[in-house]
């Protein structure tokens, strides 16, 4: 149980988290990161082909009979993506802050997968429940060291030995974005001590790769080739039975 001082901490960065995001909505062109965009289409080709194979390396590729749980999964691009790959949609959960976000996946997701607009931290799934849990560009997006190490607990805990946690995010820092912050992959070790890590770079530098694809999409998989140019890490972590 948290102790005053722990709910004190993660009840102001996840009031931080939202006012990040409303500043950053405020801002963003929601085109960018449709799959109509080339840039944004050849990014998430890129990640699932290697999800797949990680999530199979894992012996996770059973989809319907997984439980899986996304933790801050915004509009439901991902559970879309995982009801695509045959995880029932009564099996599948998203937790969300931001309550406009929590709406917009609802609208596009079956009634049976359940929606939480909630801070991941207050709420009580029970322990060992989920086989994998995805966390996309969650941890970069929590500037407070303390919080990042409760909600690493807090997932752990709901995971189910055997399960793994699904990692995506970025390894180095936006100079120009001072709402976010890299996750290096020794922080990773960190967050999940216990966990038996598959790791592969992936993703072309996002300024790069918006300009190679107006030029032609094709240059995407080529420039990517080139290990320095990837700016993000996806990563299985696996809990020991």
């Amino acid at each position: 149980m948290k102790d005053a001082s722990s709910s004190s901490s993660s009840n102001r960065e996840a009031a931080n988290v939202r006012d990040r995001y409303a500043r950053r909505d405020a801002g963003r062109d929601a085109n960018r990161y449709s799959l109509s965009d080339p840039y944004a289409l050849a990014a998430w080709q890129e990640r699932q082909r290697k999800m797949l194979s990680m999530l199979a390396d894992a012996k996770l590729n059973d989809f319907s009979a997984l439980d899986v749980l996304d933790v801050g999964c915004g509009s439901g691009g991902n559970l879309l993506d995982l009801l695509r790959l045959g995880v029932m949609p009564e099996r599948l959960q998203g937790i969300e802050l931001l309550p406009e976000r929590a709406e917009a996946a609802r609208a596009v997701l079956p009634s049976t997968c359940r929606i939480w607009n909630e801070d991941a931290l207050a709420l009580q799934i029970p322990a060992a429940s989920q086989d994998v849990i995805v966390l996309f560009t969650v941890f970069s997006s929590i500037l407070s060291d303390a919080v990042q190490q409760q909600l690493a607990a807090q997932v752990w805990h709901w995971l189910r030995p055997g399960g793994a946690v699904l990692w995506h995010d970025f390894v180095y820092d936006n100079p120009r974005n001072p709402d976010v912050r890299a996750v290096p992959l020794q922080r990773v070790r960190e967050l999940f001590p216990e966990a038996q890590m598959r790791k592969q770079r992936v993703t072309l530098a996002p300024p790069l790769g918006r300009a190679a694809c107006r030029v032609s999409p094709v240059l995407y998989p080529l420039l990517n080739g080139i290990p320095l140019l990837r700016t993000h890490v996806l990563c299985t972590l696996d809990k020991p039975l």
